[in-house]
């Protein structure tokens, strides 16, 4: 008998499971955070390594020095390309006007078609919602060259807070700070087509089962509904789904790349070149994917300051 796989692993709560329909993610809702703030940023997935820490959390180790597994995200500056207005409707949110941003690279062109004239639309008198379109920067870190294009909501409508973003890039430091809890949102590692021990985690069956050991005992009763019902485990398209992974507490932003780098570079990644944040734990994603900060929907309680970093593990990752 196989061991059974983790109930996060093989639970029905996420339906249907399909691929996402791009390799980043879109985020559908937005926390209410008072002031004058982006609500979110972006990274690049580079690894994982493990730090010592000096424990500040209310457990049994609280004041002692401990070891704990940091997933590294780089993150270049994003650059505005617009801001936008919304007003809510009986059908969801209705984009009313739009603010261009004046220098705009290149690199766009290959995305989305570049305005010839940056045709300014009256501004509305009211809004209900404002968010900023940016753009990453990839050829910071070497990796491609077409830029990834996304919304982030603002804390507040400000109309001159909003016109001072379209101006400047925005750097991490700008969003969040350390020992805040940020939501990080990600399109997980393809797996492919996978029967149904690997996709929903079900036990194998007796050694001399007819037909199959990898499949359900059994699909249904016969008498009753007449069709197979969704919640039996079959199997199906299994990773390369948009997860999203709450409450990951942030340990460190830097842009000191000496300090992260381990000997030969992260593996099928490289060197880390741009500013960096460390995040505790793993995140959803391979390397290079990009992952969305958010902030935190379901926050807990607020550390009053980030744990001390006493050593990052630089060891070679080959």
């Amino acid at each position: 008998m196989s061991k059974p796989k983790s109930p996060r692993h093989g639970s029905m709560q996420f339906w249907p499971r399909k691929r996402a329909q791009r390799i980043y993610p879109r985020v559908r809702s937005w926390s209410e955070v008072d002031g004058t703030k982006l609500l979110g940023f972006a990274g690049y997935k580079a690894g994982m390594t493990h730090i010592k820490l000096r424990d500040n959390s209310n457990s049994t180790t609280k004041g002692q020095l401990i070891s704990t597994a940091v997933t590294v995200i780089e993150c270049p500056p994003l650059k505005p390309l617009s801001l936008r207005f919304y007003k809510k409707t009986n059908y969801g949110l209705k984009l009313t006007s739009e603010i261009l941003a004046k220098n705009l690279d290149k690199e766009l062109g290959r995305k989305i078609a570049m305005p010839k004239k940056l045709s300014e639309k009256p501004l509305p008198k009211e809004a209900d919602e404002m968010r900023i379109v940016v753009y990453t920067q990839p050829k910071l870190i070497g990796k491609k060259k077409k830029p990834e294009i996304f919304e982030v909501a603002l804390g507040s409508k400000d109309l001159e807070f909003g016109k001072k973003l379209l101006e400047n890039e925005i750097k991490i430091q700008d969003v969040f700070k350390e020992g805040q809890l940020v939501d990080a949102h990600a399109v997980t590692k393809a797996k492919g087509f996978q029967g149904a021990v690997k996709r929903f985690g079900i036990k194998l069956r007796a050694k001399k089962s007819e037909k199959t050991r990898r499949a359900p005992g059994s699909l249904g009763p016969w008498n009753q509904q007449q069709h197979i019902m969704y919640r039996v485990a079959h199997a199906g398209q299994t990773g390369y789904h948009v997860r999203t992974e709450y409450n990951n507490l942030v340990l460190k932003i830097s842009d000191n790349k000496d300090e992260i780098n381990p000997k030969g570079g992260f593996l099928k990644y490289g060197e880390v070149k741009n500013d960096y944040i460390l995040v505790k734990g793993s995140i959803p994603g391979p390397k290079k994917r990009l992952i969305r900060l958010t902030e935190p929907m379901r926050a807990k309680k607020k550390m009053e300051f980030a744990p001390e970093i006493t050593s990052v593990s630089l060891k070679s990752k080959q």
